[in-house]
């Protein structure tokens, strides 16, 4: 059954499992009622973007429209973000291999997406030559001559710059 014909929680994103149901099991609010004003609001896993106050995503689709995050996150199939199946082929169990350094898949899929580097709060754990590499691309671009520069930091920006490239060029 298509996800459009099932209601959609916009509090917590979930969808009905079959007709007929009318509340949330997550949340127990009524499919279709506004989300309570205090609610954490569910997050597109594909793009990152977190549903506005009405529990509604903007349609990656149809620009204008606002949906739920079940037809958001089926919109991207047909607009998608960049080339996660490229992107995924580049993939070593947790982590992502960019030229001769590794660095966790998740971050380094959430800069591409967004372009903010955002380790978590294991961010001191995680860091190394790729996360310097894409904090300091937010930071001063892909071509920038950073004082002090050291040559592996350079080395790293490079790679994450042709990766951008590649994965922002979407499925060839």
């Amino acid at each position: 059954m298509a996800i459009e014909l099932l209601p959609a929680c916009l509090q917590c994103g979930s969808v009905a499992t079959r007709p007929g149901i009318t509340f949330c099991r997550r949340c127990g609010l009524p499919y279709g009622d506004a989300p309570r004003p205090d609610a954490e609001l569910p997050t597109c896993p594909v793009c990152y973007r977190d549903a506005e106050a009405d529990g509604l995503l903007p349609s990656p689709r149809s620009p204008g429209f606002r949906v739920s995050l079940a037809v958001h996150r089926r919109d991207h199939d047909h607009a998608p973000v960049g080339d996660d199946d490229w992107l995924e082929s580049l993939r070593e169990g947790d982590r992502v291999r960019i030229g001769r350094w590794r660095a966790p898949f998740d971050v380094v899929r959430h800069y591409l997406v967004t372009g903010i580097v955002d380790g978590g709060r294991l961010r001191a754990v995680r860091h190394d030559a790729i996360v310097t590499a894409m904090t300091q691309i937010a930071r001063w671009g892909t071509d920038a001559q950073i004082l002090g520069d050291e040559p592996e930091w350079a080395e790293a920006r490079a790679a994450v710059a042709t990766l951008m490239e590649r994965y922002h060029r979407g499925r060839a």
